[in-house]
């Protein structure tokens, strides 16, 4: 028998890993299995810990400027053999960076990913993977931009220290100096929203007000990036206003994909396609998969999901195991989910159930017993 594991994290109790390693003991202790453990994650939270850790990385810290420029340490991971750095936006311009009474999507800067994103190409680094969920910003991503050497013009004055204040006075913007070892580099963005840069389901109307931006600020924001979006295409003569995902993270999205080539694609098909596990899941006789809960939301394309469905593809038996089910996770058995189940084993408050002991014990004493059932059901056929 073999099976596959790919698991996302139980958030605040168990990694990826923990997680996938826990279902491996358990099936081993009833059967000699082969199990193969693969990270999970969508793109979001967790993607640098669970890939960099899963696929055998090293983590990278580096200080860099946060949102509102102070100094801040940003983790991320590095694959050596592939030379692909794991970067999540939110670890150097994140919404949980900025206390809420801080929160100005005016003058907070995604200039701390640029120099993260500087900080792998020294190490060597020239493949990207990056997660941009989570922003504090609505810069348009010319914060990260000015790290990387872009230089931004009002007239005849170069601004520095840039912000989404400065689109709506920019006049000029100039490439030269961009590090021209970019050149060399790939990025793969992990965007998982389809909103345009401006308009009503743009950047700013959409995702401005939980950054802190009243409706004043909304239009004012709005206004800015439409306006940097035509002195951009005079640029780089390409209009990538309207592109799906343009307004991910403020207009980060519209950055990487004028000025680096960048590509957008859904973060669930990111994370599958670099921990190779097609190919793994092609011979296996069950995959398992969960998260810490099943819901409806799960069912609408969450990581699990995507692990179903290219489980699917190959006609293979799908398990999920999650910390708790709501009555609407039914809705994961139309999508590819074959069956299931919570891993509590008693009743007891959610942060007991939490605890990083006592998930594992459940999710091993739950996994066991699901494989027990399977091994009967199979010496009886």
């Amino acid at each position: 028998m073999k099976v596959v594991v790919a698991i996302d994290s139980l958030k605040g109790s168990l990694s990826s890993m923990e997680a996938g390693n826990a279902i491996k003991e358990a099936i081993l202790k009833v059967t000699d299995a082969n199990v193969i453990v693969k990270p999970l994650a969508d793109g979001g939270e967790g993607t640098v810990d669970a890939l960099t850790a899963g696929m055998g990385g090293t983590f990278q810290k580096v200080n860099v400027k946060g949102p509102l420029g102070d100094t801040i340490e940003c983790t991320y991971g590095i694959l050596q053999q592939s030379r692909t750095a794991i970067i999540e936006m939110a670890g150097a311009a994140g919404i949980t960076l900025v206390h809420p009474e801080k929160r100005n999507p005016l003058v907070a800067s995604t200039y701390g990913v640029g120099e993260v994103i500087l900080d792998a190409i020294k190490q060597g680094c020239r493949k990207f993977i990056v997660g941009i969920g989570g922003s504090a910003t609505n810069d348009g991503g010319i914060g990260m931009l000015e790290a990387l050497g872009v230089e931004f013009f009002a007239g005849s004055k170069q601004l520095h220290n840039v912000s989404a204040k400065d689109l709506e006075i920019l006049d000029s913007i100039n490439i030269d100096h961009l590090n021209p070892l970019l050149k060399e580099c790939t990025f793969q963005i992990a965007c998982d929203v389809i909103n345009p840069l401006c308009g009503a389901n743009g950047a700013s109307y959409v995702f401005g007000p939980q950054k802190g931006a009243d409706s004043g600020m909304v239009e004012r924001l709005d206004k800015g990036l439409d306006h940097y979006s035509q002195v951009t295409e005079n640029i780089i003569k390409k209009d990538f206003k309207n592109h799906p995902g343009s307004g991910a993270a403020g207009g980060l999205g519209f950055a990487f994909l004028a000025f680096l080539n960048g590509q957008l694609q859904p973060g669930i098909d990111i994370i599958l396609n670099a921990i190779q596990i097609e190919e793994e899941i092609a011979d296996a006789d069950f995959v398992i998969t969960g998260e810490g809960k099943l819901d409806f939301q799960t069912a609408m394309g969450k990581a699990p999901i995507g692990v179903a469905k290219l489980a699917k593809k190959h006609g293979k038996k799908v398990i999920a195991f999650a910390g708790g089910v709501t009555k609407e996770a039914y809705k994961c058995n139309e999508v590819g989910i074959d069956a299931y189940f919570s891993i509590m084993q008693m009743p007891m408050t959610l942060e007991k159930a939490m605890e990083t002991t006592v998930a594992k014990d459940n999710i091993k004493n739950t996994v066991e017993q699901v494989f027990r059932l399977i091994l009967t059901m199979e010496e009886r056929i």
